[in-house]
């Protein structure tokens, strides 16, 4: 994974922040900078918020665990390899972001009102989810699932990388 976030202190200078995302960027790093400390950095706390509505999903019976993965596996994912929720949005309106929100921020409010983040998800739920996952491959493949999974990562990075030609013929590059 290119990501790398950055968390200067409230001391640091800004321009040692820039020289740090400056050479990060010259060694293929996607330097992010936080603008303050945040409990669990910036890529755990949005894994968790779909994880957490993961689990929900399936800790409350609408779906099974092997369809969750695939809602997120040839859904989202495929979009997200390649652009972040705020571009999402942006191209999934005629007038971009505004429109958007205007459009379907009272129902996102309203799916949101139902997401209750301080449920414990059930043992049994974990159970479920740890048998399906079992019903692929056995804890003993998983360093094996492991390189895999860092494979396909290496592979994802270098089709992202060689597709830089055709981001930068639609937009700007800084991305």
């Amino acid at each position: 994974m290119s990501l790398v976030e950055l968390v200067p202190a409230p001391w640091t200078s800004s321009a040692v922040v820039s020289q740090t995302k400056t050479i990060l960027q010259k060694c293929g790093m996607k330097p992010v900078v936080l603008k303050k400390e945040v409990l669990g950095f910036i890529q755990p706390r949005l894994q968790y918020a779909l994880l957490g509505e993961a689990l929900r999903l399936v800790d409350d019976g609408v779906i099974s665990p092997e369809d969750a993965d695939i809602a997120v596996q040839y859904g989202l994912a495929g979009r997200w390899s390649f652009m972040g929720p705020f571009q999402t949005i942006d191209l999934n309106a005629p007038g971009g972001v505004q429109d958007y929100c205007s459009r379907y921020l009272d129902g996102i409010y309203k799916v949101l009102d139902t997401q209750d983040n301080g449920q414990r998800i059930k043992p049994d739920t974990i159970n479920e989810i740890n048998a399906w996952q079992r019903s692929l491959y056995t804890v003993e493949d998983i360093p094996r699932m492991g390189e895999w999974r860092d494979q396909r990562l290496l592979a994802l990075n270098k089709h992202q990388k060689e597709q830089q030609a055709v981001d930068n013929k639609y937009w700007h590059p800084k991305l």
